[in-house]
């Protein structure tokens, strides 16, 4: 299995399980329905990497200790005894020794993930990622370090959860040194073999959409409440490129942390979101130096949207709005409009304009947390009240689009809950 020591292993490996352990990328996921082989794709990959990193450490984690104890641990000593491979467990500090390598494997639950603060390592295989936190994953990228190592490895099996972080960071972005595989339901031929009527007997147990997720293996929306139900990454989110002929859309919304907002251009009855701005603990001047910075000139002209708030706001000494036209006075934009009511629209309005926003909408990649937003902002349980407490980096984004929705694509006059003109 590589590095200075051999060893036959008893392992059919299925298609999706021999892609995963053949992918050379420092951190790789595999990702599968149940009964996809997850456990003994880890296992494995666990024993290759200890094989190749004779006298080092590597490090196997769950997320809870229940879980580590009774499922991945079990697994791996069931396969190391399967096989024969002589090894060493000292259960009183959760580690084994593989004699035969002298390398040593760590059991830790990463439900705590401070105290993965620690020694360097040569690999780390985590069990049902998308039950653990991102702040564990971070922590065990930042232990592989070990100087001595021949094959620096972060490994993780999970079964799809939504629209989470790890599908975020293995699926979604494309990040330098990533690498999932993706397993196809119904692949499992030694279950099937044994059983031919799983998938079938789980049909007939589970509701559709868990069947899709657990089942399946399909990556589905976090929330069935969800606000806005009609974006659909798939048909929303394509490349979008300035128009130097058309006006700049530049949407608002007023929040120190973080303050958001997001760029677009209309084309025909059609939004394009160009880029979007987060920034941490920031006034409303620091966002305009940013607009400026990313956009530093637009002659076709510019208008800015906010919620009606901005013009009695005060993220600085003045109000927001004031700061908006002061920083705006030099001209590189051309004619400027300031598009924010004196009264905002009702939130169920808002929303529906948005809903059906989507028909001709295009967002770009780069806007990451805005999609984010749409994805995952969610009704409070058995309400029609958007959930702002779950998450406070969620909303604000997708409060700037509609307040720029509202305004363009709206039918009829009607500016506000009370009918006001614009500022």
């Amino acid at each position: 299995m590589g590095g200075s020591e051999t060893r036959d292993i008893e392992y059919a490996a299925l298609p999706s399980q021999k892609r995963f352990h053949e992918s050379a990328a420092r951190f790789k996921g595999f990702s599968g329905p149940i009964g996809s082989g997850k456990s003994q794709a880890l296992c494995q990959e666990a024993i290759k990497l200890s094989y190749q990193n004779p006298g080092r450490t590597g490090l196997i984690g769950a997320p809870t200790y229940p879980m580590l104890r009774d499922a991945t641990v079990a697994a791996l000593l069931e396969a190391l005894v399967k096989n024969g491979i002589p090894h060493d467990v000292n259960r009183a500090e959760n580690f084994l020794v593989m004699k035969e390598t002298r390398s040593k494997i760590l059991f830790r639950a990463v439900e705590e993930f401070e105290r993965l603060r620690g020694s360097n390592l040569a690999w780390f295989g985590l069990d049902e990622l998308t039950y653990t936190s991102e702040e564990a994953w971070l922590r065990l990228e930042g232990r592989l370090r070990d100087p001595k190592a021949a094959r620096l490895c972060g490994f993780a099996v999970w079964t799809p959860k939504g629209y989470d972080w790890v599908y975020e960071r293995f699926v979604a972005e494309h990040i330098d040194g990533y690498e999932v595989v993706a397993a196809q339901a119904f692949e499992n031929r030694h279950l099937l073999e044994r059983v031919p009527d799983y998938y079938e007997r789980l049909k007939s147990s589970y509701d559709a959409r868990f069947y899709q997720q657990e089942v399946l293996g399909q990556y589905l929306h976090l929330h069935a409440g969800r606000v806005y139900y009609a974006f659909e990454r798939e048909k929303n989110v394509a490349e979008v490129k300035v128009d130097q002929k058309r006006a700049l859309l530049w949407a608002l919304d007023f929040n120190v942390d973080p303050m958001c907002s997001v760029v677009a251009q209309i084309e025909g009855d059609g939004v394009l979101v160009l880029d979007e701005i987060v920034l941490s603990r920031s006034t409303t001047q620091q966002a305009c130096e940013e607009f400026q910075n990313r956009f530093p000139e637009h002659g076709a002209g510019l208008k800015v949207y906010a919620d009606a708030s901005g013009a009695h706001m005060q993220t600085t000494g003045t109000s927001d709005l004031g700061v908006l036209k002061k920083f705006f006075r030099s001209g590189e934009y051309g004619v400027v409009d300031f598009r924010v009511p004196r009264s905002n629209p009702a939130v169920r309005d808002r929303l529906m304009v948005v809903n059906v926003a989507f028909e001709r909408m295009k967002i770009d990649a780069r806007c990451k947390e805005l999609i984010k937003d749409l994805e995952q902002v969610a009704y409070k349980e058995n309400t029609q009240v958007i959930d702002k407490d779950r998450d406070p980096k969620r909303t604000h984004l997708s409060d700037a689009l509609g307040y720029l929705v509202w305004q363009e694509l709206r039918v009829g006059e009607k500016v506000g809950e009370r009918g006001k003109r614009l500022i």
